[in-house]
Order: structure tokens, then sequence, then C-alpha cells
């Protein structure tokens, strides 16, 4: 290190001579070199390199309570991508408002990395025409990945409904207008969105109950408080597997690779049928660009490959992974798409 050496202070040579005035002079001196020493110090050593992302917790928001399809998604991921980065990735969930209250929180966050959202069909595509929003979903985020995409299936209570088809359903719902209740995680929600076009599709009228998440309200379908719901497969399935509820068909145009024995709704006379719900990874809008193509990197890489795929194929899932910028276009697609849904639905937040 060079050595850097001061000038004695205004006034040091006018100190007495002799052993004590060079010392009292060596001492000022010293203290003030000392002082200098201090100040020039963090100018003197090498900077510190920034830390490589990341070199601290992530955190992902679900904008909805747990249990439901967005939040078994965003932890499946969550839990790969912190065995692939080496931090913990820490789902929070953060619901309300049809999943408005998370996604503003996101939306306005640093944009520095550490927070990302778990957005879906309901929070993306559809809350734009429910709600008045302090954020845009596609100019206020930054989209990284495309995750899932995951067809809904129609379930009911057999205690409840006696229908083993839609066609059944559909004739029931006509006889008795109103009378059959369908829940939803909430308004704007996928479950909600899917049976207003079902609604549309096939002329019927069934009441809503909107609730605060999916998982009250599967358990209030378990319980017959309600009907039915048309929800994603993660929350369906289980229940149908264990015989508590029936499945009467899926809203994809194929059938689920992971329950193959439940027919399409297209293949029951509901024709063209598809409403699908989907769910992709965020970051505030201005997260840096190598941050954001890191995370599609290895999110498509995890969505992929033999970890989770069959994971998500055994919950009715299917991994749908893309470029940033495709996501983004899709976005786009679907906010054109189900907001007409909205606009003929008469849907309203409240």
């Amino acid at each position: 290190m060079p050595r850097f050496t001061m000038a004695a202070p205004p006034g040091a040579a006018q100190h007495p001579a002799g052993p004590q005035g060079s010392v009292e002079a060596a001492s000022l001196v010293g203290r003030r070199a000392a002082l200098a020493g201090a100040l020039l110090a963090p100018a003197l050593r090498p900077a510190r390199a920034q830390g490589a992302w990341p070199d601290r917790p992530v955190r992902i928001v679900v904008p909805f309570t747990p249990g439901g399809s967005t939040d078994i998604i965003a932890r499946a991921l969550g839990a790969e991508l912190q065995a692939a980065l080496g931090q913990p990735f820490v789902v929070e969930n953060r619901g309300g408002a049809g999943g408005t209250v998370g996604c503003e929180a996101v939306a306005h966050a640093a944009p520095d990395g550490y927070t990302l959202l778990m957005g879906h069909i309901g929070t993306l595509a559809v809350n734009p025409f429910l709600y008045r929003l302090s954020y845009d979903t596609v100019s206020s985020f930054a989209p990284i990945v495309l995750a899932a995409v995951v067809p809904n299936v129609m379930v009911v209570n057999p205690r409840k409904v006696e229908a083993t088809g839609i066609a059944e359903l559909i004739a029931l719902a006509k006889r008795r207008p109103g009378a059959l209740a369908y829940g939803s995680g909430g308004n704007g929600s996928a479950a909600h969105i899917a049976m207003a076009a079902f609604n549309l599709a096939t002329g019927t009228a069934m009441t809503h109950v909107p609730y605060r998440g999916t998982a009250p309200m599967m358990n209030d379908l378990i319980g017959g408080t309600i009907d039915l719901t048309f929800t994603g497969g993660p929350p369906a399935l289980p229940p149908v597997r264990a015989g508590l509820l029936r499945a009467l068909g899926v809203s994809s145009t194929h059938r689920l690779a992971g329950a193959p024995e439940i027919p399409t709704l297209d293949e029951q006379g509901v024709t063209g049928f598809d409403a699908t719900q989907w769910y992709g990874l965020l970051a505030p809008a201005g997260t840096p660009r190598p941050v954001v193509e890191r995370l599609n990197a290895e999110s498509a890489r995890i969505l992929q490959g033999e970890a989770l795929r069959p994971r998500l194929a055994a919950e009715g899932a299917e991994a749908a992974p893309g470029t940033p910028g495709s996501f983004r276009d899709f976005i786009l697609a679907e906010r054109a798409r189900w907001g007409e849904v909205v606009r003929r639905a008469d849907l309203r937040a409240d």
C-alpha cells in the first residue's frame, strides 16, 4: 500500500523545544494523522463487489390465502428455485380484494429481484375490468415466466347435486334458475370468471358465492354449504379422489394427463369451451434484466424437469414456460379475451 504523509499542522513548530514539547507535538500530529487515516481508509480500500443475485432470501407474494392453486404452484416452484439458487424463496400470502392487495404490494416494491409475484388469470387479466387499480397489470410488472396452465374442473357436492355429467347439470340449472350456488376464491378469481363463461355458453344462471380464497370455499363445498365450483385441478382433484366431491368435466379442449377419466366439456356438448387457468411469475417493473433472465432460465429448466413436471401433472397442471416477452404478449391477449366476458356477463367486484 502506498505511504501517505501529512504535513505538520499549522502551529506545530511553535510548541516548546525539548523532550516534553516534542512529545506533545508528536502526540498532536499522531492524533490528527490517525483521524485523517480513518477518513481516508474507505477510499484506500478496494471497492467491495456487489453480491451476485440472490445474496439474501427472495419473497414470492401469493395474493390469496394458502391452499389454492396459486399457492400450491408458488410453493412447488419456490422450493425448486431455493435448491437451485441457494437462497430461501419464501412464500408470503397476502390475500384480499380479489388478489389486488398482494399485487399492489409487489407493483410498488423495490425492483431489486427480492420481491416476486405469482400472478394468475384473475389478478392479471380480469381484475383490470373489475377494480380501480393503483397499478397496471402489464406496465407495472416485469413478466418472468408463464409457469403453468391449469384446466378447471367442474366439481359438485354429490349429496346436494345429483348430476353426473355436464348435460344433466345444465338441465338442472335451467329447471331451477338461480337455485344452484357456486363458490369461488373471490370476485374476479379464476373460478368466478370460468363460471361466468359457462353460464354465457350454456344459457344457465347460477348464483355466485365469493370467498376470501379457494381453501375456505372448498371446505364449504365439501361441507355442503354451496353446491359446486369450477376451479383448478390442484385443489379440486384430491377431494374427488377421496370421494368427497364428484367431477363432471374439465374446461380445456383436451383431457388432463393426471386425470384422463374426466371428460372435457367440449366432449359433452359445450362445443369449443376453453376456460383454462394459468399462473406466472413476475417482478416489479424495472427489475434488472439479468435477474429476470436468470429467473426465467432457472424456472423453465425446473418446470420442464423431472423433479417438478410429474408433481404438476398429478395435480392437473401443465408446465408452460416461455420467454418473458411471450408471457407479456399472453397477458395482453388474455386481458382482451376476459375483458369481453366481464362486459357480457356484467360482472361486478361487489
